[in-house]
């Protein structure tokens, strides 16, 4: 297993990214996107038992204002999570040198990997998996998003977020916290996007989320064009690959072998 470390040049800013390639070459590579608190370092040792497990390439990387990436302005525009998804990921999966594709996203991630394969025709996408996807706005959601922002105010939550983003803590945390709970973000909504989505699609979600509730991934999984496989796990908050570690990644390594036949 060899794990390289560097930068993306993208539109000027400098975007950290972490690959995990196995010794024995596959076509396919697992994008990890991260959520909105989240960057490489968050991940911890997720990609790597996920490339060990699956036989594929996966690369992970901090968007601006996160971990090791430049930062970014706040306050970020309402519609971030689009610009993410349909100018910045574009330009990765490019200076990657990606051909084939699944997105692995997370929350904000998940959403973000949604837009891009519902608002573009990449054929390098062949696949989504989506953990706590968001397609619509929840009081739950906001509810958390507020106790979060006392939390940060309030407690070590900082100091805890510190230490992996470091200089640009305020900046992920606010640049999430402030689009979420601004009035005019609660009309956001994915739902267009799902019809045009063909390729196979697994999500993920913990009983326990306290950022959403299942009726997300049901409005997903009946408006999708597609396959898509849904998963709610017990015992689980909002962080699968974090609470659940064995059984998210013995999912994602299924949903491989039965869509994409990658070799474990």
């Amino acid at each position: 297993m060899q794990e390289t470390q560097g930068f993306f040049s993208i539109d000027g800013r400098q975007l950290e990214y972490q690959l995990f390639a196995p010794s024995k070459p596959c076509d396919l590579t697992l994008v990890l996107l991260h959520e909105g608190l989240g960057c490489v370092a968050m991940w911890k040792d997720f990609p790597r038992q996920l490339a060990e497990l699956t036989g594929c390439s996966v690369l992970s990387y901090s968007r601006a204002g996160y971990g090791g990436s430049d930062p970014c302005p706040l306050p970020r525009p309402l519609n971030f999570m689009h610009h993410e998804a349909l100018d910045v990921l574009p330009k990765i999966l490019t200076a990657a040198a990606i051909e084939q594709a699944v997105l692995i996203g997370h929350s904000d991630g998940a959403s973000i990997a949604l837009i891009h394969a519902g608002g573009l025709v990449d054929p390098r996408i062949l696949g989504l998996v989506l953990m706590a996807p968001h397609v619509f706005v929840e009081e739950l959601t906001l509810a958390s998003i507020r106790a979060a922002k006392v939390a940060y105010e309030k407690t070590d939550l900082r100091a805890r977020l510190t230490r992996y983003h470091n200089a640009n803590v305020d900046c992920a945390f606010f640049g999430w916290n402030q689009v979420w709970l601004d009035p005019d973000f609660r009309d956001w909504n994915l739902e267009a996007y799902l019809p045009q989505i063909e390729v196979p699609v697994l999500l993920i979600q913990g009983e326990d989320d306290n950022y959403g509730t299942v009726r997300q991934l049901e409005a997903i999984q009946t408006q999708l064009s597609g396959n898509g496989e849904l998963l709610l796990l017990p015992e689980c908050g909002h962080s699968p690959s974090r609470d659940r570690p064995a059984e998210t990644l013995r999912a994602i390594t299924d949903f491989l072998q039965h869509h994409f036949k990658v070799v474990s």
